[in-house]
C-alpha cells in the first residue's frame, strides 16, 4: 500500500456534494431503507450479513409478516424461525436474532436500544450492525464500516494498485470517523455502501462513472494487475464437498419433517449424500453434533 492519508477540509467536502447528488438520483429503492423501525432495521442487517442483498429482498416482508415484532420472534419456536429463515443460509444467525430479540424483550422491555455500546452486548450483534441499527434506524451520528465501504475508502483516500489492497479495518473505522459529515450521516453511510454495489465493486471499478473519480487516489489505477491468490487455508469437506453445505441440506432436510417427529441416520444419510456408505456414518454423527452444539438441531439417542 502507497501513499499517505489526506482528509484536508475542501477534499472532503467535494467528496460529501458530489456524494450526496449522486445518491440523490441513483440510490436503492430497498424495502428495509423507507422503514427506520428498530425491529425492521436490526432484522434486514442480520438478513444482510453474508447474503446477497436479492435473497434478502425476496425473504424480508415474509420474514416480518411471520415475525412482525420483538416479541413475536422473542416467543417463536426455533424450529418456526428457522423455517422462515429458508434460502438466506446461515441458519445460526436466525437463532442469534431471536436470542438478541429474546434479550430485548426481558432487559429492555422489547425496545431496541439506541446505544451501540449495549446492542453490541446482544447476541450475533457486532461493531457494524449495532452502528447500522443506531444510524439508520434512531439517526446517531456514527460511523458505519462493511465489506463494500472498508473497500470504497481504502481506495479514495490511499493509491492502491491490486484490485484485493484494503487499509485495515481499525484504520477504516477511525477514517470513516473523520469524514463523517454532521448533517445527514446515515444518506452518507448509504452512500458508500451504494458506491461500493454499483460502482467501486472489488474487481471491475467503473472509475469512469465514479462520482467521487477527481477526488479518489486510485481512480484508473486498479485492475491492472492482479496479485496471485493463495491457497490459504482449506475449508472443512467430506469427498470435495464442503461440509457447511452439507450442513445446509440437513436443516433442509428436518425443515420439512412434521411436527415434532424425528428422522433416522441413515435416512437423513441417504437424503444428503448419494451414495450413502456406512462409512459415512462416523462423519455425518460429527456433522449432527456440531449443529447441535450451535443449537439448531436435536440428537437424539436411540435406544439399545
Amino acid at each position: 500500500m502507497n501513499g499517505r492519508l489526506r482528509v484536508d477540509g475542501s477534499r472532503r467536502r467535494k467528496l460529501w456534494r458530489d456524494l450526496f447528488n449522486w445518491y440523490r438520483k441513483t440510490k436503492r429503492r430497498l424495502p428495509w431503507r423507507t422503514d427506520h423501525d428498530p425491529y425492521r432495521v436490526l432484522v434486514s442487517e442480520v438478513m444482510l450479513q453474508q447474503t446477497q442483498v436479492k435473497h434478502v429482498v425476496a425473504k424480508y416482508q415474509e420474514f416480518l409478516k411471520r415475525f412482525p415484532t420483538v416479541g413475536s420472534l422473542a416467543r417463536a419456536r426455533a424450529r418456526d424461525v428457522i423455517r422462515a429463515w429458508s434460502g438466506l443460509g446461515y441458519n445460526l444467525r436466525a437463532l442469534r436474532l431471536q436470542r438478541a430479540t429474546q434479550e430485548i424483550f426481558e432487559r429492555f422491555d422489547g425496545k431496541i436500544p439506541d446505544d451501540p455500546e449495549l446492542l453490541m452486548k446482544l447476541p450475533g450483534i457486532g461493531k457494524y450492525t449495532a452502528n447500522a441499527v443506531a444510524s439508520f434506524a434512531f439517526q446517531q451520528r456514527v460511523p458505519v464500516v462493511d465489506t463494500n465501504i472498508r473497500r470504497v475508502l481504502s481506495r479514495l483516500f490511499y493509491r492502491m494498485h491490486l484490485p484485493e489492497e484494503r487499509i485495515s479495518d481499525r484504520s477504516a473505522w477511525e477514517l470513516a470517523r473523520k469524514i463523517l459529515p454532521r448533517n445527514r450521516p446515515r444518506d452518507w453511510s448509504l452512500a458508500l455502501m451504494d458506491l461500493g454495489s454499483t460502482i467501486c465493486t472489488p474487481y471491475h471499478p467503473l472509475c469512469l462513472e465514479c462520482p467521487a473519480k477527481k477526488v479518489c487516489r486510485s481512480a484508473f489505477l486498479l485492475g491492472r494487475k492482479k496479485r496471485e491468490r493463495s491457497r490459504g487455508r482449506r475449508e472443512p469437506s467430506h469427498e470435495g464437498i464442503p461440509n457447511r453445505l452439507y450442513r445446509g441440506r440437513i436443516i433442509e432436510v428436518l425443515r420439512h419433517v412434521k411436527g415434532n417427529r424425528s428422522i433416522d441416520l441413515e435416512r437423513l444419510g441417504k437424503r444428503i449424500k448419494t451414495p450413502y456408505r456406512q462409512s459415512d456414518e462416523a462423519w455425518l454423527r460429527a456433522l449432527l453434533h456440531g449443529l447441535q452444539r450451535d443449537g439448531l438441531v436435536k440428537v437424539l439417542i436411540a435406544p439399545s
